[in-house]
C-alpha cells in the first residue's frame, strides 16, 4: 500500500487505511465461518476452552491434517483464519501452563499459520487485531453496537471473563472513532491554518478519548480479576521476553531456528500511538522502542497511518504559534483527556494484574491452595509483566509522564 503524501496539496484522507467510518480500526462485519475445506480448523478453534480443560487439544492438533492456504481469497477470510489458527496456537502452547509448554508448534498448524499471516502482514501470533477486532459479532444483526448484543467468534479459556474482556475492549474501541474521523480534519486545518476547524476538531477529540475512558470502567462489571489473573491472562503471553519460554518457538515446516513474539497488549491498538503522533508526545528510548515494536502486530495499513500522521506538520507548534484561546484550551483538554485515560488503564492495571500478583506470591509462601487456588495457579514469570513482554507498572507510568510533559508550557 502506498503511503498517504505529506504533500500540504494533498488532502489527508482515512480512506487508505482501512479505516472503517463506523467503526475505526474494528474489523466490520467479520466472517463467522471460513469455506467448508476449512472445517476442520473451526472445529478444533471453537472448542478451545473446553479441549484445554480436557488437555485433549494438542493430540487433536497432532492429528490435524494440513491444509493449504490457498483457497482464503477474501480479507474477511484470513482474518477469520488468522484468528481461528491464534486461538488454536495459544491453546496448544499453553495448555499446561507455564511448567510444560512446547518447543515446536507442529507443522499442520505452523504451516498455514505462517502463510495467513505472511499474507495479512501480521506475525504468527494472537494480537489485538485478532483477538478484539476481528473476534466479534452481533446476537441481533439490527440491535445497537454495545454488551448485551455483542459476542465473541472464539473464546479462550476464562469463560464470561474473557468475552466480558475482549468486550470492553472492543466498545473502548468503538468510543475512539469519533476521534479517529477528526484527525484528518486537524490535520488538513492545521496545513491551512484554519484554527476554527482545527479547535472544534480537537474538542471533540477530547470528548472521545473521555468516552474511551468511560468503556473502558466496565471491566470492573464484566470481568472477575482472579479469573482474568488466574486463568486467561497466560493464554494472552507471547514466547519474547518469556522466561517459560527463553528459546522462543519452532514454527515446525517454516524454519528450524525459534522464532520470539510478544503476547497480546493494549499498546498492539493503533488508537494511542496515533493520538500521541498527533499531539507530538515523546516518548524516551526504552518506552519508545517498545511502542515502535508493537507497531508490528498491527494491521499493515493500520500501521501506516501513525506513520503517515508522524510526517504531518507539528500541531503542537501550531497551536503556540497562534493566539487563539480556545485553540490552546482544545489541544491541553485533549492532553489532559489522554493522561487521564493512561491514569485510569494504571488503574485497571494495578486491579487486575499487580494485586493479585501480590495475593498469589503470599498464598505460594504460605502454601494455602484452598481460597485463592485460582491466582495461586497463575504463571509466576508474570507477575511484573505485561503479555507484551514489558515491564508493565514502570511502562505505563513513564508512557504516563510523557504524555504529561505534552502540555503547553
Amino acid at each position: 500500500m502506498a503511503a498517504a503524501s505529506t504533500d500540504s496539496k494533498t488532502t489527508f484522507s482515512l480512506d487508505s487505511y482501512h479505516v472503517s467510518e463506523e467503526l475505526g480500526f474494528i474489523l466490520p462485519e467479520p466472517l463467522e465461518e471460513l469455506p467448508p475445506y476449512y472445517q476442520p480448523w473451526m472445529d478444533i478453534a471453537l472448542q478451545v476452552p473446553e479441549l484445554v480443560h480436557s488437555q485433549e487439544l494438542r493430540s487433536l492438533i497432532n492429528k490435524m491434517p494440513l491444509l493449504s492456504s490457498q483457497f482464503l481469497q477474501k480479507h474477511q477470510e484470513l482474518r477469520l483464519a488468522h484468528l481461528a489458527l491464534s486461538v488454536m496456537t495459544m491453546g496448544y502452547v499453553w495448555q499446561e501452563g507455564e511448567n510444560d509448554t512446547v518447543e515446536m508448534l507442529p507443522h499442520t498448524l505452523a504451516v498455514p499459520y505462517w502463510e495467513v499471516s505472511q499474507r495479512l502482514g501480521l506475525p504468527p501470533i494472537l494480537t489485538h487485531a485478532d483477538a478484539v477486532l476481528a473476534n466479534w459479532k452481533k446476537k441481533d444483526p439490527e440491535g445497537p453496537f454495545d454488551m448485551e448484543n455483542l459476542e465473541l467468534l472464539v473464546n479462550l479459556p476464562g469463560g464470561d471473563c474473557a468475552r466480558g474482556f475482549f468486550m470492553v475492549t472492543l466498545l473502548v474501541e468503538l468510543a475512539a472513532v469519533p476521534a479517529l474521523r477528526r484527525i484528518p480534519i486537524v490535520i488538513n486545518g492545521v496545513r491551512c491554518g484554519d484554527t476554527d476547524s482545527v479547535a472544534k476538531a480537537l474538542e471533540d477529540i477530547s470528548q472521545s478519548i473521555q468516552d474511551m475512558t468511560e468503556a473502558l470502567k466496565l471491566m470492573h462489571a464484566y470481568v472477575e480479576p482472579s479469573v482474568f489473573y488466574g486463568i486467561m491472562r497466560i493464554y494472552l503471553s507471547g514466547w519474547k521476553d518469556n522466561s517459560c519460554m527463553p528459546k522462543g518457538l519452532v514454527y515446525e515446516g517454516v524454519q528450524t531456528e525459534p522464532m520470539e513474539y510478544s503476547g497480546g497488549s493494549a499498546a498492539q491498538s493503533s488508537l494511542l500511538h496515533c493520538f500521541d503522533e498527533l499531539l507530538g508526545v515523546r516518548h524516551e528510548k526504552k518506552s519508545g522502542a517498545f511502542l515502535t515494536r508493537m507497531r508490528d502486530y498491527m494491521p499493515p495499513a493500520h500501521k501506516q497511518m501513525i506513520q503517515d500522521i508522524s510526517l504531518q506538520p507539528s500541531l503542537r507548534i501550531f497551536v503556540q504559534q497562534q493566539a487563539s484561546e480556545r485553540l490552546s484550551q482544545a489541544f491541553q483538554q485533549c492532553v489532559t483527556r489522554l493522561l487521564a485515560l493512561r491514569s485510569y488503564h494504571i488503574n485497571i492495571v494495578s486491579r487486575f494484574i499487580t494485586v493479585p500478583a501480590a495475593r498469589a506470591r503470599q498464598l505460594r509462601n504460605q502454601s494455602q491452595d484452598s481460597e485463592g487456588e485460582m491466582i495461586s495457579r497463575a504463571p509466576t514469570a508474570l507477575e511484573e509483566r505485561g503479555t507484551g513482554g514489558s515491564g508493565i507498572m514502570t511502562f505505563l507510568k513513564t508512557v504516563r509522564d510523557q504524555t504529561r510533559d505534552t502540555f503547553l508550557t
